[in-house]
């Protein structure tokens, strides 16, 4: 657990990964300065409900406008969550329209850049996501 808790709080490290549970990524950083938001997607069929799930999850504030580039807007500011850093754990994305997931995950990558120029570790993590995604915690060769 040190180790991804080390790779968790390197702003350098900030990108979209996947991971196979959600649990070693909760014990990790269970006490430390990083936020963790968890977003159920399992039910989610449509970018409105996908776009609804995450501003439910992060507690967005009343402006939000329901699209893409408000859900950017928002991932960028989150002043309204006092945190050395964010960890996103989406589960159950891969219902996800193929076009859904591929501009969400663009938007993710967009965040974690942005924060990662300021200096502060933004996460977001698919369990059980798409291959082509790297792995956050390496995997053993079986």
């Amino acid at each position: 657990m040190g180790q991804l808790i080390d790779r968790l709080n390197d702003p350098t490290r900030s990108g979209v990964y996947r991971a196979r549970g959600a649990d070693p990524l909760l014990s990790a950083t269970r006490g430390s300065d990083l936020q963790v938001a968890r977003i159920p997607l399992h039910e989610v069929r449509d970018k409105q409900a996908l776009l609804a799930a995450i501003a439910s999850a992060l507690d967005f504030p009343e402006w939000f406008g329901g699209n893409w580039d408000a859900l950017e807007d928002c991932l960028t500011d989150l002043s309204w969550r006092t945190a050395g850093g964010h960890v996103l754990v989406l589960e159950g994305a891969q219902h996800l329209a193929r076009d859904d997931a591929g501009v969400l995950i663009d938007v993710l990558t967009s965040a974690a850049e942005f924060w990662a120029g300021r200096g502060r570790p933004f996460f977001a993590v698919f369990v059980n996501g798409p291959g082509s995604l790297p792995p956050l915690i390496r995997e053993k060769k079986v």
